[in-house]
């Protein structure tokens, strides 16, 4: 069976220098997979390379079996919705504003984040953190993307709203039956959302676990984070 997400031997990086060697994944309909990893282990440089925001030196992308390519915007085109690192949003224009510019329903945004509706008259720029990233979150599913790829959703919110999140993010995937593939520090966040978990290192995967495993493994997992454990890449066939 054709996966909806098929990433193929991926290299990519900056300028000449390569971040991510040779990487292979595949994600399926209404799957949200979360790739973890330390701080330079190349998991920004995956998702901006697979989202068409950085140069890819070989390899392939395929949605639905249909080849992709080019950069970002006609990526979109082919139903690739990218939320990089940050928050993104107009801050000078309103709630209201920051939606429709996105050709949004704001009624359908309201539905997936009811905290929104007494905010849709404030400039997107004072709003908190946690109602900045849930207008961003809301803007990039409602574009109706097939798949979604998504960078840090969980950096710098409290745990509640990070909780809150990954709930509408897993009820609008499963729905919609979008793939989803979630760069994560955070463990915690990716066990509360992810199907499937991928942990990369020096730019290659190197363990691929359903989310169960990763809770039964977390010590392990923590390790390798933290340097004190190195997983060797298997010997080339």
């Amino acid at each position: 069976m054709t996966a909806l997400l098929e990433v193929e031997g991926l290299t990519a990086g900056y300028g000449e220098v390569d971040i991510v060697h040779d990487v292979t994944l595949r994600c399926d309909a209404g799957e949200i997979v979360a790739v973890l990893g330390r701080n330079g282990a190349g998991k920004s440089t995956f998702l901006l390379a697979v989202g068409g925001a950085l140069r890819r030196a070989s390899g392939i992308v395929r949605i639905g079996g249909r080849l992709v390519g080019g950069p970002t915007y006609r990526r979109a085109r082919s139903l690739i919705g990218l939320l990089p690192e940050g928050r993104s949003v107009f801050p000078s224009l309103t709630t209201k504003a920051n939606l429709e510019v996105g050709g949004i329903d704001v009624g359908a945004a309201l539905d997936l984040f009811p905290e929104l509706r007494s905010r849709l008259t404030i400039r997107a720029g004072l709003l908190s953190g946690g109602e900045q990233q849930m207008l961003s979150l809301a803007r990039a599913m409602l574009r109706k993307p097939r798949v979604l790829l998504l960078d840090e959703l969980s950096f710098g919110l409290a745990p509640v709203v990070s909780q809150r999140m990954c709930e509408a993010l897993r009820g609008y995937a499963k729905e919609h039956g979008i793939c989803v593939v979630l760069v994560e520090q955070q463990m915690l966040s990716a066990q509360q959302v992810a199907d499937r978990a991928v942990i990369m290192s020096d730019g290659a995967f190197v363990l691929e676990m359903p989310i169960a495993e990763l809770a039964r493994r977390r010590a392990e997992i923590e390790r390798l984070y933290l340097g004190e454990a190195v997983l060797e890449r298997p010997a080339p066939a």
